[in-house]
């Protein structure tokens, strides 16, 4: 069942899975799970266990806390690049540039 909760959880452990750099098929198998049980998790249909939670953290090294930490917003520099780096591969060329041209600007500032 789907709850709000659920979904900030998911959503949490997405962001952090992703910011350590670990695919989510790769997560899954070091879980013993299905890759399909962890979409679930991730997409907020599903809540993991007490157990589940414990091994999530553990081995995206974060203490149990972090994962419900919803408000979390400062992000570290290689959390913040990898997140912008996954944004800027489905640009095309022109806008590419344009934030190229923008970057370079605020590096002026």
């Amino acid at each position: 069942m789907e709850t709000n909760f659920n979904k900030k959880l998911g959503t949490r452990i997405r962001e952090i899975r992703i910011a350590r750099h670990i695919k989510q098929g790769e997560l899954a198998d070091m879980l013993n799970m299905e890759r399909s049980n962890l979409t679930r998790i991730e997409s907020g249909k599903q809540r993991p266990n007490d157990e589940n939670i414990e091994k999530i953290a553990e081995i995206l090294g974060v203490e149990i806390k972090d994962l419900f930490d919803f408000e979390h917003t400062l992000l570290s520099k290689d959390e913040l690049i990898h997140l912008i780096n996954n944004q800027l591969i489905i640009l095309d060329t022109n806008k590419l540039q344009y934030i190229y041209k923008s970057v370079q600007n605020i590096q002026e500032l």
